[in-house]
């Protein structure tokens, strides 16, 4: 059995005329009859009683009609929803980020895609950089917000935004009194930092900041979290070095420096696998280049500077 010969018998069923069915479906009316006979003979049971005069649904044929309509509409709703997921209008995306983008381009981007795709399923995971890259090559995740990039083979990373560093600081902090930090100062001063491992991590990239400027951070403290790290500055435990976004962060006891020029740069970066076809994907890395390239998250930053650098031509 066909879907055909149900679209056939569906028509001759609704018009009880062969004829008419014939003109309805664009066939000739002897290869209609041919195929209902082939139908019925599968089936084992008529379908129509037939005299001269009119055609007519046996009981077994008035039943079978509704389950043919059903399934052939079952069918459709499949094939809609099928092309809808094709177009990227639904479906699901995973999306991993580090903590300090919630602080800019994360809730600027989601807002953005959920107008223009609101039957997306968003599943966001709130992952350091190298748990990115696991979820990514196991396809927990589509796309990572990373800081520092993920580098590895079968995964592609754009930069989308740039940010200076800034000094957190505790109210009471004599530091906290300057317009401006130098690096250096911070020598000797407890010190908040993030987990080295997995690597990559940011915390690397702090650490190497302080050597570059001659200094090994006193280190008293962890935080696994940006938002754990502000909370620990805050309460007057230590210092840090966090994305020029996190300035958004109000919290009673804390406060932030700029860092005397230069100011070290931060990339945050979009990492996904170059052999992703997701057509939700592609529908979602514009919306994020173009949040980015627009500055939407600068608006709430304050003074936050951004610029698309990825491959306009990559996915999407």
């Amino acid at each position: 059995m066909e879907l055909r010969h149900l679209r056939y018998f569906v028509a001759v069923a609704e018009e009880l005329h062969f004829g008419r069915a014939a003109l309805k479906l664009h066939i000739a009316q002897p290869p209609l009859s041919m195929q209902i006979k082939q139908l019925e003979t599968e089936l084992g049971f008529p379908l129509f009683l037939r005299t001269s005069r009119k055609v007519e649904l046996t009981q077994a044929g008035a039943l079978f009609l509704n389950e043919s309509r059903e399934t052939l509409a079952e069918l459709e709703r499949s094939i809609a929803s099928a092309r809808r997921v094709a177009r990227g209008e639904s479906g699901w995306l995973g999306i991993g980020f580090v903590g300090s983008a919630t602080y800019s381009v994360l809730p600027a981007v989601l807002q953005q895609f959920r107008k223009v795709r609101p039957d997306v399923e968003l599943v966001l995971r709130e992952l350091v950089s190298a748990k990115q890259a696991q979820a990514l090559r196991e396809g927990r995740i589509h796309v990572g917000l990373a800081r520092p990039a993920i580098q590895e083979n079968g995964i592609e990373s754009e930069v989308i935004l740039n940010e200076p560093l800034l000094a957190a600081l505790p109210d009471s902090h004599p530091l906290a009194k300057m317009v401006r930090v130098r690096i250096e100062a911070l020598a000797g001063v407890p010190f908040i930092l993030f987990p080295r491992n997995p690597k990559p991590s940011y915390a690397d990239f702090v650490l190497s900041i302080c050597e570059q400027a001659g200094f090994v951070p006193n280190v008293v403290q962890e935080a696994a979290e940006m938002h754990t790290a502000i909370g620990l500055v805050a309460a007057g435990l230590g210092v840090t070095l966090v994305p020029e976004s996190v300035r958004t962060e109000r919290r009673p006891g804390l406060t932030f420096r700029d860092l005397a020029h230069p100011a070290p740069i931060t990339e945050l970066t979009a990492a996904y696998r170059t052999s992703d076809s997701s057509p939700v994907l592609r529908e979602f890395l514009p919306i994020l280049r173009m949040s980015a390239a627009q500055g939407i998250q600068g608006d709430a930053a304050g003074t936050v500077k951004s610029r698309n650098m990825g491959r306009l031509n990559a996915i999407g």
